[in-house]
């Protein structure tokens, strides 16, 4: 009887002792668990409850006092805050899984074969693809129409470049967009020889083939946006800031969201309509739990690569050539001044050390001294030395890609020559002017993976590890800023800071375990990481099989 009466006791304390334990949705604990807090502090477990983090702290702290539906022990392996690519183009990603993948091709012939596999599989109306890079090939030179004539002579053809400031385009698409010896396009270029267009569109100028491509259907979107967020579940991105949008694919997509349909959340860069002026900037800041609309997105020029960023000298492989701005200072001024009235931030592309000069200035004398209104340069690339000042001076945030450094580096200096290449890609001084900076990716410009990015800071190295002692390895950022830089750096970079990129109670519980510890291995073997689970606020919306 005895015996009977302590086994009792025993189960009534046992029920007792659960029936005080909070009830929670998630649990995750044997982990390594980073914080990113400002104190970088470590833990080894933590509790979600409505999608959000309850409670952080060790394993055993977690499951004395919190119990939930679903537990899992993870082994040990680390957890982070969801991965945040503060600049790429999530839209047009997903839209490029309808067109040719040109990533990576070695020659103009290759890309006329995958063009064929491509017509011959699918006879779209439209043959569009991108990913070329000449740079990548043994003819470093620009293409042009002729061979495209000969192979499709009667379907139109347009191939963007990787950076998407230059275009490729047969004589049937040239056509139908109207273009021949006479055309003109402000911020643009049509590229000629002997007076005849090549079927090269710079800039401004590739827009009059673009805007005749049909659309794809609403449920053909719908499918590849889906798909794209998938991708970007699968490599630990929890939040994408999309690089100028235009009305019809912001409500597509917050349709979807709203819908339950697109799990991705997005900070939304507005393209500079009147459309957009007046739906979402004349109206103040747009914030669903999925979307979030406080900017605006201008273009200072185009790209190094195809000699459209504009630059202060000429260019050292092009000596007739500066680049040339794609939207003039006062219209850049005139939008800046608009969304300064309506408190949005500004985020303004920037590659060449002369439009970085042009934003600064604009910026500076609007903004006239520091402030928290985190505009932005995207990219900030190629700065002059005069120039550095003006970031922390006005508190201007420099909006880096790290990649972009790591895929230019096999030719910048033809571009730029050897002064001015010390002050391009110059992350680490541009990190020290406000303490703080965001790194994207920029894609589909480069691969989707923030792991690329971190390893790109830091290593200054390609994925083959060259150069050996790093490219200008002086301006490499330490692991820990790297981290930063894609999860609490960036959603500062987005007034998100207070809701994600940390691992602390009442933050929305946006995760990322990884396979190995990237914050310990050997930095050359982070870009082999495997993502083994993605959670969106408390929701597991990927798990690697």
């Amino acid at each position: 009887m005895k015996r009977h009466s302590i086994l009792i006791l025993a189960v009534l304390t046992l029920i007792s002792a659960c029936s005080m334990k909070e009830q929670t949705d998630l649990i995750l604990t044997n982990a390594k668990v980073y914080t990113v807090n400002d104190d970088f502090k470590m833990a080894e477990a933590l509790a979600v409850k409505d999608g959000k983090i309850e409670a952080v702290g060790s394993s055993e702290k977690i499951t004395d006092q919190y119990q939930a539906g679903r537990v899992i022990d993870l082994e040990g392996k680390p957890v982070y805050p969801g991965f945040i690519d503060p600049h790429c183009h999530f839209y047009g990603y997903s839209m490029n899984q309808r067109q040719v993948d040109l990533v990576g091709t070695t020659s103009f012939s290759q890309i006329i074969d995958k063009l064929k596999a491509y017509d011959q599989e699918h006879q779209a109306e439209w043959i569009v693809g991108r990913g070329w890079d000449q740079n990548d090939w043994e003819v470093q030179e620009f293409p042009d129409r002729q061979k495209l004539d000969r192979v499709f002579p009667d379907k139109p053809v347009y191939l963007t470049r990787i950076d998407g400031h230059a275009a490729l385009v047969n004589s049937v698409a040239m056509n139908k967009a109207g273009i021949d010896t006479d055309t003109k396009v402000e911020g643009g270029k049509v590229e000629k020889e002997d007076g005849k267009p090549t079927g090269i569109l710079i800039d401004n100028a590739m827009d009059l083939v673009s805007d005749i491509i049909p659309e794809p259907t609403r449920e053909e979107k719908i499918n590849v946006l889906q798909q794209g967020a998938r991708n970007c579940f699968g490599v630990g991105l929890t939040s994408v800031a999309d690089a100028g949008l235009g009305y019809d694919a912001i409500t597509l997509m917050d349709s979807l969201q709203k819908a339950g349909q697109l799990k991705m959340q997005t900070y939304v860069m507005l393209s500079p309509t009147r459309q957009n002026y007046e739906q979402f900037m004349e109206k103040g800041p747009y914030q669903t739990p999925y979307m979030h609309i406080e900017s605006i997105k201008l273009f200072a020029d185009g790209a190094l690569g195809s000699r459209g960023a504009c630059m202060l000298e000429p260019y050292s492989d092009d000596p007739d050539n500066t680049g040339f701005l794609v939207t003039p200072r006062e219209e850049i001024r005139k939008h800046a001044q608009k969304a300064y009235q309506h408190d949005y931030q500004v985020n303004t592309h920037a590659i060449g050390d002369s439009a970085n000069r042009v934003v600064l200035e604009v910026y500076s004398d609007i903004l006239g001294g520091h402030n928290d209104r985190r505009w932005r340069i995207e990219h900030a690339q190629v700065i002059h030395p005069d120039d550095f000042s003006l970031f922390g001076q006005y508190s201007i945030i420099p909006a880096v890609n790290t990649t972009h450094a790591t895929s230019d580096m096999y030719w910048a200096d033809e571009r730029l020559g050897q002064e001015r290449l010390k002050h391009a890609y110059a992350y680490k001084k541009l990190l020290k002017e406000n303490g703080w900076l965001p790194n994207g990716s920029d894609f589909p410009v480069e691969h989707i993976n923030p792991l690329y990015g971190f390893y790109a800071a830091v290593a200054r190295k390609d994925l083959e590890g060259y150069p050996e002692g790093g490219f200008q390895p002086e301006n490499a950022l330490t692991r820990r800023h790297a981290l930063k830089a894609m999860t609490t750096w960036a959603a500062r970079s987005m007034f998100e800071e207070t809701i994600k990129g940390r691992i602390e109670k009442g933050m929305q519980a946006d995760l990322v375990v990884t396979a190995s510890d990237i914050m310990e291995i050997p930095i050359g073997q982070v870009p082999q990481v495997k993502v083994l689970r993605t959670f969106v606020q408390g929701e597991e919306v990927f798990t690697r099989e």
